[in-house]
């Protein structure tokens, strides 16, 4: 693509009120736009970015069996009433509205009930299980406060994952295979090291679960660490009992602060239970539904990337999620452009992913452009290095710089 049929543009300006780093890098870099507090556009920069984090996700996901599909937004008071979660009492950040006939909705913060409503249709016997499906959807949640940037928004883009399971043995059996293509997940996405599966309260879903914690000062959460054991236990059911189940005690762990980018539920039969969610078993019986739920943030993983990677001159893209992998920019008159466009066609040919600065500006502007978009790798084409048949490659996460032929740089390309 170049730069001169891209709409957006970079700034040195945010929204007034903005706070949160990784919103104000993003709007500057022209990668989102800010609607109000906590809702964003994602421009084409920005889409780019997050359709790469679905793609690793995805294909982790069928890695375990899942099964893509798409549910609707929009929900019916009846699906949430069986469970007693319409009830503001019991979910207090529902958006509802209602349809001309009268009749109330809801815009979907989850869709455990929707799902299994759903999936009645079609589990019927044991030989329809297991059935494990998963989507990525817009949420929307009315949080009451939204100051984390893409980390925490009223409008947001999850990964929402459900499994059924025949029996207990079944299911244990897909909730750990999950947890390892979590795992892998976060690996890909260069946070491996950092993120730990945390002990925690399942709040408005179930009485415990387990989240992905990833270590980030920009977090909201607080969790404890003991390293050598590989344990994590978040600050809400930090007590004395839950410590003494994890064979633990206080004065080992170490305080830090987290965002969350993942978590799990193990409801057992106990969404069954609620919802009569059955199945004829073998025997010709009626018998519950083993039922897991099994979430990604893919905005907040994006927000979070940007807070653990960017530096003071902004946005250090992982290169499998940067939106391009070359930054192509050109220095110098005729000579220097005749030979950047034909570097371009040449990249493009080879199925490189090329953002190409074909502006008539100063070069300085260029230069700071490329290290706020955060591209990976920048190549640099001007009258002086043609000289000696010479192009500059520098690399965007550590600033290493490298003079090399057009041969040499196809290579380190490649």
């Amino acid at each position: 693509m170049r730069i001169s049929n891209l709409f957006t543009k970079t700034s040195k300006n945010v929204p007034a009120g903005e706070i949160a780093k990784n919103a104000q890098l993003l709007i500057r870099a022209g990668y989102i736009s800010k609607v109000m507090s906590g809702v964003y556009v994602y421009a084409p920069l920005g889409l780019m970015v997050l359709e790469k984090i679905k793609q690793i996700v995805r294909e982790e996901m069928n890695s375990v069996g899942g099964q893509e599909l798409i549910m609707s937004t929009l929900q019916k008071k009846e699906t949430w009433d069986v469970t007693g979660r319409w009830d503001d009492k019991v979910v207090d950040m529902w958006f509802k509205s209602k349809l001309q006939d009268g009749n109330e909705v809801g815009f979907a913060w989850s869709h455990e009930e929707a799902i299994i409503e759903m999936l009645k249709e079609f589990v019927v016997s044991y030989k329809d299980l297991p059935v494990n499906v998963y989507q990525f959807q817009t949420k929307f949640r009315n949080e009451l406060r939204s100051k984390s940037g893409i980390m925490r928004g009223r409008e947001f883009l999850m990964k929402d994952m459900y499994s059924c399971s025949i029996d207990e043995k079944q299911h244990n059996q897909f909730y750990n295979d999950t947890i390892e293509a979590y795992n892998r997940v976060f690996e890909r996405l260069g946070l491996k090291d950092d993120t730990y599966m945390t002990f925690a309260s399942g709040g408005a879903f179930t009485q415990f679960s387990h989240e992905f914690q990833t270590v980030c000062e920009a977090g909201e959460d607080t969790i404890y660490l003991h390293k050598e054991k590989n344990i994590a236990i978040n600050e809400d059911v930090m007590d004395d009992e839950n410590l003494n189940k994890l064979g633990i005690n206080r004065d080992e762990l170490e305080k830090v602060k987290t965002a969350e980018v993942g978590n799990i539920f193990n409801f057992g039969t106990k969404k069954s239970e609620d919802t009569n969610f059955t199945f004829t078993n073998k025997e010709g019986n009626k018998q519950l539904v083993y039922f897991g739920s099994y979430g990604i943030g893919i905005t907040r993983l994006m927000g979070v990337i940007v807070e653990k990677f960017s530096d003071d001159k902004g946005l250090v893209w992982p290169e499998n999620i940067a939106p391009f992998k070359i930054y192509l920019l050109r220095i110098g008159g005729d000579q220097a452009t005749g030979h950047t466009n034909d570097l371009y066609r040449e990249f493009t040919e080879k199925g490189f992913e090329v953002l190409y600065d074909d502006r008539d500006i100063h070069p300085g502007q260029k230069f700071a452009d490329s290290e706020l978009l955060g591209i990976p790798y920048r190549v640099t084409v001007s009258d002086r290095m043609l000289e000696n048949d010479q192009y500059e490659l520098v690399e965007r996460k550590n600033g290493q710089k490298s003079l090399l032929t057009r041969e040499q740089l196809l290579a380190k390309l490649g």
